[in-house]
């Protein structure tokens, strides 16, 4: 496969870019002082059209893939931004595109050979359902907006009923797919961000008459970074081209975001290390970043169970859970 950008991939990726720089760190460090929403970058986006990618052409959207998407959230990332606030929407149009989606809920019991049966998808409009919804903001250690959603009264009608009823779980799985090569994504352009501002730093900083990055104790862990980082673009490239064909990728995508998350999290410990105290200073944006990156590993999905996936439905091996 090759996976070098076409014509028009690299057009979106510089059009993204120029939009992001009119969003600098310090829109995203007065965003995470005030814990406000990013509603004007998110306003940008959608009006520019870069977060409908996923949706058909044929109901307004790009009709684009999980590719395209990919390369707008990792260029987001990599200007120094953060999608946390608006990746969903490109993510969950990967599973409603193909299954038309969007409430998980549980209408049969589960049977002893599969535990994911008798959940079901169903569409919801929160406007005609009735009942009440209440929403309690999670605070975290970064500016991401996360909540608990509780649900009481709520009525759907049959008819909003996506596909078999039971078998919601496998139609979700879609979803599951292009979000990792998704997040895969945005660790990439984490890795990419941290590799970019140590590399001009350390070039730049002097020591003793020398700059920084001449000593390998700082440029080989940059170099290592940067090399596992390459590695993992490579797989989640694959993963999405898989994806956009309508093929099997559940354990490329899986993969891509594990070496993903790691590579990302390798390069933000080297940028650490290169800016030293420096790091720790707002200004610079890598200690947002450092903290940002680090959810990647763990969240939606933790690599422990990524691991376990690729251990019983790759290699094989007995279901450890």
């Amino acid at each position: 496969m090759d996976f070098s950008l076409t014509d028009d991939q690299l057009l979106i990726r510089d059009a993204v870019r120029e939009v992001c720089a009119g969003f600098p760190g310090q829109y995203w460090r007065d965003l995470e002082a005030s814990g406000e929403y990013p509603a004007e970058f998110v306003a940008t986006m959608t009006r520019l059209g870069w977060l409908s990618v996923l949706i058909p052409a044929e109901y307004g959207g790009g009709g684009q893939g999980v590719t395209e998407a990919g390369i707008i959230l990792e260029e987001i990332h990599r200007s120094g931004g953060n999608a946390n606030a608006c990746h969903a929407q490109l993510y969950t149009m990967g599973a409603l595109a193909r299954h038309q989606m969007l409430l998980l809920a549980r209408t049969g019991p589960p049977t002893e050979a599969d535990r994911a049966a008798g959940l079901s998808l169903l569409l919801v409009d929160l406007r005609e359902a009735g009942g009440a919804v209440e929403t309690r903001r999670i605070p975290l250690m970064f500016n991401y907006h996360t909540y608990q959603v509780f649900f009481s009264g709520l009525r759907v009608p049959a008819g909003n009923l996506i596909g078999a009823e039971g078998r919601g779980f496998r139609q979700v799985l879609d979803g599951f797919n292009a979000e990792r090569c998704l997040l895969a994504s945005e660790a990439i352009g984490d890795g990419l961000f941290f590799l970019d501002r140590a590399s001009e730093y350390a070039s730049r900083r002097e020591v003793f008459g020398r700059p920084i990055g001449a000593n390998q104790g700082v440029a080989f862990p940059l170099a290592q970074a940067k090399a596992r980082v390459e590695a993992a673009s490579l797989l989640r490239f694959k993963a999405a081209s898989l994806f956009d064909a309508g093929k099997p990728c559940g354990a490329e995508a899986n993969m891509a975001k594990l070496l993903a998350s790691q590579a990302s999290a390798e390069a933000g410990n080297a940028a650490m290390h290169a800016f030293g105290g420096n790091a720790f200073a707002a200004e610079y944006d890598i200690e947002r970043k450092f903290r940002e990156t680090k959810l990647l590993e763990i969240a939606p999905v933790s690599n422990n169970l990524v691991l376990a996936f690729l251990a019983q439905h790759v290699l094989g091996l007995p279901r450890s859970y």
